[in-house]
């Protein structure tokens, strides 16, 4: 059954929800939904009194190695880490108390995926500790294809039925933010988590756009319960206006 899963967003070490596709190595800094005043640990330590697993810490640029691990000190084996980390930071990060290691950019060599790569991440952490993040953008020609670099740069590799099964054989799960509505609370790409939702053979959570309880039902009903959903910018934890208890509380029933 979909479940909610929380999120821990880091930017210039503070806990923020922004437009994921404002996210630029140069001009103008992205655009915020919010920024919080408490610290990564209240974070994590709230979703561990409501039992609320398979969350993720997502470093989104330099200077964020501080507050994660005191996101992850909070609640160790709680949470999972991403954001920048390659085959020799990986294991740092399961010591450090992460459950797992999530991973996109280190993966692609000139916008191709390295397989060999894969396996080196798999063999230093263990395929349970790896999460393969498969965030995508659409692309002209249909579908969509896996975006690196915090989704600048679009990589050769699709988001269809031969990668996911490939990859699956590699890691314990997959993390996909639809990068083209991630922040906007604009609506989830229904698209998309009917395909993950139908080729994904291993645990999937889908990201992006969600923004009332009404979602994570749709995504359920998509996905024939198999895909999670993360909510962000939609919270009231973030400033939003679903309520974070009836996410909570869907947990609880489902």
């Amino acid at each position: 059954m979909t479940r909610f899963r929380p999120c821990i967003d880091l930017h210039q070490g503070q806990v923020k929800q922004i437009v994921g596709g404002s996210l630029r190595d140069a001009g103008p800094g992205p655009t915020e939904n919010f920024v919080a005043s408490d610290p990564p640990a209240s974070f994590a330590r709230r979703y561990q009194a409501d039992e609320c697993l398979g969350g993720h810490v997502i470093k989104l640029g330099p200077g964020n190695d501080a507050a994660a691990r005191e996101a992850l000190a909070a609640w160790p084996g709680g949470l999972q880490i991403g954001g920048g980390i390659d085959l020799e930071q990986a294991p740092g990060w399961i010591e450090a108390g992460a459950s797992a290691i999530i991973v996109t950019s280190w993966l692609f060599v000139d916008g191709a995926l390295s397989m060999e790569r894969v396996r080196a991440l798999e063999q230093a952490v263990g395929r349970n500790h790896l999460v393969l993040d498969l965030s995508c953008r659409r692309v002209t020609d249909g579908g969509w294809r896996v975006a690196t670099d915090r989704w600048q740069t679009i990589t050769t590799t699709p988001i269809d039925t031969a990668t996911l099964e490939t990859l699956a054989a590699h890691c314990g799960e997959f993390l996909i933010h639809a990068a083209d509505v991630e922040g906007l609370r604009g609506g989830i790409d229904e698209d998309l988590v009917r395909v993950l939702g139908r080729d994904c053979p291993i645990p999937c959570t889908y990201a992006g756009g969600a923004r009332s309880l009404a979602d994570l039902a749709l995504v359920s009903e998509l996905s024939n319960g198999s895909v999670d959903l993360t909510i962000g910018s939609a919270l009231d934890l973030f400033g939003g206006d679903l309520p974070y208890a009836d996410c909570v509380a869907w947990n609880r029933a489902h």
